[in-house]
């Protein structure tokens, strides 16, 4: 098997902040349009079965702009949908590709992707984990504050996919983490098991609470995600009344620290999770953040393309 990224408990520490550095100096590199030539005669597959914007473009820009291919294959258009097994499909693309980033509905498919392709594979979204989202959040906390050791990340709202990534990319960091989810959405006990191991390691402080007010007091950065995710559209309105009362608005953030910042994966459904004024305003980060979803596809292809040479 080649080494992939499929969760978080898959790099140590020093590889996430390795990946960090990286993501910006490509950052800066792509700036000033220098020529980069880190995956130069590569080409990246991209297997996705859900709909993307940022994930999509960022991951075929940044192949772009490092001097490699992207290939888009849409699930619905090869023999997937017919039934071929994906660790059929997986040997094929492995023998073409040399690395192939999957979104999907279930985790088991990128797991399955991975012992079978042969090549890097990138979890760009699963029902489970999206460390992607997570490594590019916290490298935008990073640039934005400096350092994220004693800084606290208070996330309101559902212990879903990216919760879970974000709980152990914190972990790793060292960077305190506060999850506010309501009874029955919170974040599942092997993820805690494994946060709070590398927590244990790094300094990380991890709490779980219900009461989001409580979660905002004096964090540094609020952050929240979409209340129903692809895939739930049948749990809508129930997921809509457990959620009320958990949108970041302008009183939650007066609870927060003075200079917090907001942050929002997008995409944003204002007026559920998260306010016009409060996405709009001037704390903040969501585009910045949504931007670095391409330097750090950049850092994430670059690094685990070169693990390969």
């Amino acid at each position: 098997m080649a080494r992939s990224l499929l969760t978080l408990n898959d790099i140590t520490r020093e590889e996430l902040q390795t990946i960090f550095d990286q993501a910006g100096i490509l950052k800066a590199d792509i700036k000033q349009r220098k020529t980069i030539l880190g995956l130069q005669n590569r080409v990246v597959g991209l297997l996705f079965e859900k709909p993307s914007t940022r994930t999509r473009a960022s991951f075929e820009v940044a192949a772009l702009r490092l001097g490699g291919q992207a290939v888009y294959l849409s699930s619905g258009e090869l023999q997937l949908k017919r039934g071929e097994p994906v660790k059929d499909t997986a040997r094929i693309l492995g023998s073409y590709l040399d690395a192939l980033v999957a979104r999907v509905y279930d985790h088991q498919t990128v797991e399955e992707l991975a012992v079978h392709a042969g090549v890097p594979v990138i979890n760009g979204l699963s029902d489970f984990s999206h460390p992607t989202q997570a490594v590019c959040d916290l490298f935008t906390i990073l640039e934005v504050r400096g350092t994220l050791e004693g800084l606290t990340l208070a996330y309101i709202g559902d212990g879903n996919n990216v919760c879970r990534s974000l709980l152990m990319c914190c972990a790793l960091s060292g960077m305190n983490i506060t999850v506010a989810s309501p009874q029955g959405y919170q974040p599942d006990p092997e993820t805690l098991r494994n946060a709070g191991a590398a927590a244990r390691q790094s300094g990380s402080r991890i709490r779980i609470v219900v009461d989001p007010r409580e979660a905002a007091e004096g964090a540094d950065i609020l952050y929240t995600d979409v209340w129903v995710s692809m895939g739930e559209e049948k749990e809508k309105e129930e997921k809509i009344k457990a959620f009320y009362g958990y949108q970041i608005n302008s009183e939650l953030l007066k609870r927060a620290a003075p200079n917090a910042r907001v942050m929002h994966c997008l995409p944003a459904y204002r007026g559920l999770e998260i306010t016009d004024d409060v996405l709009e305003g001037p704390q903040s980060i969501a585009w910045q953040q949504g931007e670095n979803k391409m330097h750090g596809a950049a850092a994430i292809l670059s690094f685990f393309l070169s693990s390969e040479q």
